[in-house]
């Protein structure tokens, strides 16, 4: 009995082949799009980690100064027995590619540096400390820099992306660099040691102390799971349309195989393999499809980390059988989520149950009111999250309640909005649309709901990141607003750009700052002339009265928005910058782009704390006209790289790249979003399409032509895509303001204002109409090569 059932359940997919496709594509899309966002997810923290071993990051102290370490201070702590290794680190450019470059003292390093390259190679460390030197960098690092003008490189799996590790020589070469950056403390130190203050004046930071790339990062990596579970529910809705209408056509099935005295139990455990056989199916093709996009998307991904915080991502993705067993499983579980009313249905219903289809395509008022119902209460908790809710997973639940509050309000306000529209059909042919469209409602729900939450987030995401564009612009006009930036090597270099500056332009302010601890997080504090420069052009968002007159005495400090939102501060609140140095918080400015705790105060107050830190770098101001005249003369007279003198104007281009390839990878799953989208109305429409023509039918025999029909039908479609996306835009709107008001805030520490786009929206109801239309065409298309035999069977039936 159970072959013979079996087989009767497969022949209707046999009979309805593209209802098959539909529910296989709707599941590989799901799968692809959520399995291509874990695939990224976990490539990058695969790069994190990496990074973290690279010279055990993750697990060794540090000992640091504000103005580096010397190399006495690191002789006299070995000298007074403490097992600690030198370290050099810092950043340069290699054939277009930014390199991390880490100097080490292979003799001294600990073992838990990860340098298992080194390990058991005297060649290797011949070459490695003998001259010209050796690179250290990950295989996808050393295809990057390709042909640059830098020492032989040597492949280190264990290296993280964009980092080579060389000698301290050879670092101190290629940085034109001094003091070290850091000392390592090696885990098992001998007894007896005497105090670190004895010996030398360095801060001691555990792991925990710096900055974790996972950490730091996980506000992003949760945006993108987000979106991909977004892009995962849209998908659904194709998969639950598709169930729901299969069930709804075996019904007789289901009543005959009962009636034969097949079992309940056993038809649910048949139904059950059914849907588990095709998730499984599915799931591979979209896992192959999921790798795919992950690897496409992958490049801008690293862009986005290495522009937002300075993370290294590998560019390449590599097989984890880890994500792909995650997205076989959120396929099954989302298809047995799908499939669960249909089952429900299944296991309620009585064995003389009437075999004639109910109106599947038909929801009932009570269905409609209880939908409406639901939609009501999300979207209160939605409210409710917004003035209650604290922290990342508050906000984002506050933006799902409003998606599936507003997913689950469409049909009833379409309904309602065709039924207001009504007065205006002009003519029977009119009305009869109009009449049609509220009937078809509940039938294209589901993939109307996906539209909906596929058109809203592209205007919430779009507003969000034009509002970040246009904020982003004006706030670096404010920032760099010096017409030359000056990055000298040495202190003698830097002695040299301040004499030639002095008299070939109008002004020249050092740049300086000191690493020190704000409010328990490793952030820098800057010393800042008092000048035009900042008094004229920085961008303060609060200030007490007086704000740069206390800054320049040094009886106040300005803090980044990051810190003073992050750590709740209010102005006139106190501020360690040092030891037995406290000072009130009298002004806050906006940071866009940087994670980092930041506070700036007078130099001559910062002088006096730090005398021994060197300021090596400078704003120039001068005529704009004779910026590049000014900057050949810097480079010549102070004898200054190439690199060492920077227009305003190329770092507000490469800031402004940056930026742009910050949010590629949003704007690529916005249109992936969309498609899919577009793909659940195709979907929808060619499986009802057989279903249509009793309504249809009627109209032909009126004398209306299948050309005219297929028109009218397009016309439909089109108008409640239409309607749906003016629904789309308040729903857009307050998507965007939750992600600039919440969820920016809680993810990276700024508030930006909200700008509008209508002429984005536009675009965007063109491309809703577009997808519609495209949708439509071929069902239309269908309709218009017709036989009238066909047509005319439609009367033969009682229904």
């Amino acid at each position: 009995m159970t072959r013979t059932a079996l087989t009767a359940l497969l022949s209707h997919w046999r009979r309805h082949k593209l209802q098959l496709a539909t529910l296989l594509t709707g599941l590989a899309l799901a799968t692809a799009l959520w399995s291509g966002v874990q695939a990224i997810n976990a490539e990058a923290r695969r790069s994190y980690d990496r990074a973290a071993a690279t010279l055990g990051q993750d697990v060794l102290d540090r000992l640091t100064a504000p103005e580096g370490v010397t190399l006495d201070q690191f002789v006299a702590l070995r000298r007074a027995g403490w097992q600690v290794s030198p370290v050099i680190e810092g950043r340069i450019r290699a054939g277009g590619t930014p390199l991390r470059i880490l100097g080490i003292d292979p003799l001294t390093a600990p073992p838990q540096a990860g340098l298992t390259a080194l390990a058991g190679d005297d060649d290797i460390i011949g070459d490695f400390l003998s001259t010209p030197g050796l690179l250290l960098v990950a295989p996808e690092t050393a295809a990057q820099i390709g042909d640059a003008d830098l020492p032989p490189t040597r492949i280190a799996p264990d290296v993280a992306p964009g980092t080579a590790v060389t000698d301290l020589a050879t670092a101190r070469r290629l940085l034109e660099r001094q003091r070290l950056s850091y000392l390592l403390v090696a885990s098992d130190q001998p007894l007896g040691l005497p105090p670190l203050s004895d010996i030398a004046e360095l801060d001691r930071r555990t792991p925990d102390e710096s900055t974790d790339l996972s950490e730091l990062t996980d506000s992003f990596h949760l945006n993108l799971t987000a979106f991909g579970l977004l892009s995962f529910a849209v998908g659904l809705f194709i998969v639950q349309s598709a169930i729901g209408l299969a069930f709804e056509q075996r019904r007789q099935s289901f009543r005959t195989l009962r009636a034969l005295g097949l079992s309940l139990r056993r038809l649910m455990v048949l139904l059950t393999a059914e849907l588990a056989v095709f998730a499984l199916l599915a799931g591979i093709a979209g896992l192959a499809l999921g790798y795919g996009i992950a690897a496409a998307l992958l490049p801008g991904v690293a862009g986005t980390l290495r522009g937002l915080y300075g993370a290294s991502v590998a560019g390449t993705l590599a097989f984890d059988p880890a994500w792909a067993a995650a997205g076989l499983g959120i396929t099954l579980a989302g298809t047995a989520l799908a499939g669960a009313q249909a089952l429900w249905r299944v296991a309620r219903m009585p064995l003389l149950a009437p075999a004639q289809p109910r109106a599947w395509a038909m929801a009932s008022a009570r269905t409609l009111t209880a939908q409406a119902g639901g939609a009501v209460a999300l979207l209160l908790t939605s409210a409710v999250l917004v003035w209650v809710g604290e922290g990342l997973i508050a906000a984002f639940a506050c933006l799902g309640a409003l998606l599936l509050g507003a997913a689950l309000a469409l049909p009833p306000l379409l309904i309602g909005a065709l039924r207001i529209a009504r007065p205006l059909a002009r003519g029977p042919v009119g009305e009869w649309l109009l009449a049609d469209g509220r009937q078809q409602v509940p039938a294209l729900s589901l993939a109307l709901m996906a539209l909906l939450l596929a058109l809203s987030a592209n205007v919430g995401v779009g507003t969000m990141v034009g509002s970040f564009r246009t904020t982003f612009t004006a706030w670096l006009d404010q920032r760099l607003a010096a017409e030359l930036y000056v990055t000298a090597p040495d202190e003698a270099a830097a002695a040299r750009v301040r004499a030639a500056g002095d008299e070939l332009a109008d002004a020249v302010v050092p740049i300086w700052s000191v690493d020190v601890d704000l409010r328990g997080r490793p952030g820098r504090v800057y010393g800042i002339a008092d000048d035009p420069l900042y008094r004229d052009n920085w961008p303060i968002l609060e200030a007490l009265p007086e704000v740069w007159d206390r800054v320049a005495a040094g009886t106040g400090a300005i803090v980044n928005e990051q810190l003073f939102r992050g750590t709740d501060m209010t102005l006139g609140a106190p501020l360690r910058l040092a030891d037995g140095w406290e000072v009130p918080v009298v002004g806050v400015y906006s940071d866009y782009g940087n994670p980092a705790p930041q506070a700036m105060i007078g130099s001559d107050a910062l002088s006096r704390r730090y005398p021994d830190v060197p300021r090596l770098r400078f704003a120039v101001r001068t005529d704009p006209d004779q910026a590049a005249e000014v900057a050949a003369q810097l480079r010549e007279r102070a004898r200054l790289p190439e690199q060492g003198v920077v227009n305003q104007s190329e770092v507000k281009a490469l800031s402004l790249r940056v930026f742009e390839q910050t949010f590629l990878v949003t704007g690529a799953l916005n249109v992936l979003t969309l498609g899919v989208a577009g793909i659940a109305v195709l979907t929808s429409l060619l499986t009802l399409s057989g279903l249509r023509l009793p309504q249809l039918a009627p109209l032909w025999a009126l004398g209306m032509r299948p050309r005219t029909l297929a028109a009218l039908e397009v016309a439909r479609t089109c108008l409640l895509a239409l309607l749906t996306w003016a629904l789309s835009l308040p729903v857009g709107l307050a998507l965007a303001w939750v992600l600039l008001a919440k969820v920016n805030v809680e993810a990276f520490g700024w508030r930006l204002p909200m700008h509008l786009f209508p002429v984005q929206w536009i675009g965007l109801a063109g491309a809703a109409l577009l997808a519609a239309g495209l949708a439509c065409l071929w069902p239309a298309i269908r309709l218009t090569r017709l036989p009238p035999s066909r047509l005319l069977r439609v009367f033969a039936h009682d229904r």
